[in-house]
C-alpha cells in the first residue's frame, strides 16, 4: 500500500496495493527501469512494463516515474496497482501434507520437492499455504501476512518446514528464528572434494547485482545481510562430497549460495551452475554417469533433515530428524558404488 501520508484522502477513493518492490542494490549500474524490471519480473515483456509507466504504476521512492527513468543504488522501486496481488488470496487446495508432528500450538511438515511454499509471481497456487488453508482453519499471519509460516524453504528443496497454529506460537518461534536459536541443519551432495573435514563460511548475502533471480556474496559489509553456515564432511566420493551444513543465519538460497562461493556448487543446482558437469573425467561412460545421477535426483541434492526448537507453550527442547528422501538416497548410492569402483582412477579435484 502506498504509504505517502500526503495521498491518505485519496487512498480512501483509490486504494493502491504494492505487487512487486526491489531495493536497488549498492552496486547497481544506471539502467532503464523498463529494463531493469524485465530482468526481475517472470514473463514481463517491454511492451506491458512500458504501459504500466505510461499508467502511473511504477513508483520510485514513492514517485511515478516514466519507463526512461534511470535506476540508481538505493532506489526503491515499486510497482501499485488498484487491485490486490494475486498472492495475497490463498484459495484452499486439497494438497496432502506429510505430517511429522502436530500438537494445539503447532506442526511440523516434510515438504516434498517440487512444493513451492507460500504463493509469489508464476505461482498462485499449488503451494503449501494453500494447502494449509484447506487443513487448517485460522492459521495466525506472519509479518508477510502469509498464514501459518515461521520460515521457508525452496521450492526444489526437500524436509523440515514449522507451523505455527497460534499468535503465541507464531511470536513465540519466529523470536526464536531471528534470535539463532533455533537448530537446523541440512544435508547436501556438493561438487568437488572438500579440502578440510569442516569449516564456517560467512559472507554477506544480496541479489546478485545481474541476474536477480539468483543471490550472491558480498565482500562489502554494507551490502545484503549477515550469513554464517558451518559445513562438516559426512562421505568423500572423488568428485562430490556429502556435507552437513548448519545454518547460523536463514539467508534466501543460503547453502546453495554459500556453497557456490567456496567452489563447491550444489550437485544438479541449475540456478547457481550445479547442473554441469564440474567436477571429473572426460570420459563418455562418466558423462552418461552424470546424466543418470541428474535423471533420478531432477533437483538441486538439498534436504532439511533436522530441526530443533523451544516449544512455545511447554518450554521443552524438541528435535526432529528425517529419513533423506528417496531421490537423494539413489543419487549417493550411485555415487558410493562409483567412488568404490573407480577409486583408483580418480585425483583430488
Amino acid at each position: 500500500m502506498n504509504n505517502d501520508q500526503n495521498t491518505e484522502v485519496d487512498e480512501i477513493e483509490d486504494e493502491l496495493f504494492e505487487h512487486f518492490r526491489f531495493d536497488v542494490p549498492k552496486g547497481q549500474l544506471l539502467l532503464r527501469i523498463d529494463k531493469f524490471l524485465m530482468n526481475l519480473i517472470p514473463n514481463a515483456t517491454r511492451n506491458k512494463i512500458q504501459n504500466a509507466a505510461t499508467a502511473g504504476d511504477i513508483y520510485v521512492n514513492d514517485l511515478p516515474v516514466k519507463s526512461n527513468y534511470k535506476v540508481k543504488p538505493f532506489d526503491v522501486v515499486r510497482i501499485m496497482l488498484s487491485h490486490p496481488p494475486f498472492e495475497n488470496r490463498v484459495d484452499p487446495e486439497n494438497i496432502p501434507l506429510d505430517i511429522v508432528y502436530e500438537d494445539d500450538a503447532l506442526l511440523l511438515i516434510n515438504k516434498p520437492a517440487g512444493l513451492v511454499v507460500h504463493p509469489g509471481h508464476g505461482n498462485y497456487t499449488g503451494t503449501l499455504v494453500n494447502a494449509l488453508a484447506y487443513h487448517f482453519e485460522n492459521l495466525p499471519k506472519n509479518s508477510s501476512e502469509r498464514p501459518g509460516l515461521v520460515h521457508r524453504i525452496d521450492k526444489d528443496t526437500t524436509g523440515l518446514l514449522v507451523i505455527a497454529k497460534t499468535e503465541a506460537a507464531m511470536t513465540h518461534l519466529a523470536k526464536q528464528f531471528e534470535a539463532k536459536t533455533s537448530e537446523r541443519e541440512y544435508v547436501a551432495l556438493v561438487w568437488g572434494t572438500m579440502k578440510e573435514d569442516e569449516g564456517t563460511i560467512e559472507g554477506n548475502i544480496a541479489r546478485h547485482v545481474k541476474d536477480r533471480m539468483q543471490m550472491s556474496v558480498f565482500a562489502d559489509p554494507e551490502i545484503g545481510k549477515p550469513a554464517v553456515t558451518h559445513y562438516k564432511v559426512l562421505e568423500r566420493f572423488g568428485y562430490v562430497t556429502l556435507v552437513s551444513c548448519v545454518l547460523e543465519t536463514g539467508r534466501t538460497h543460503q547453502i546453495r549460495v554459500h556453497m557456490k562461493h567456496i567452489g563447491h556448487p550444489i550437485f544438479n543446482d541449475a540456478r547457481y551452475g550445479g547442473d554441469l558437469i564440474l567436477k571429473g573425467t572426460t570420459f563418455t561412460k562418466y558423462k552418461q554417469f552424470i546424466d543418470n545421477c541428474f535423471k533420478i535426483l531432477p533437483r538441486q541434492a538439498l534436504h532439511a533433515k533436522t530441526l530443533g526448537f523451544v516449544h512455545p507453550t511447554t518450554g521443552e527442547m524438541m528435535r526432529f530428524d528425517t529419513e533423506l528422501p528417496q531421490d537423494m538416497q539413489d543419487c549417493i548410492e550411485k555415487w558410493r558404488n562409483y567412488s568404490k569402483s573407480h577409486h583408483s582412477d580418480e585425483e583430488e579435484n
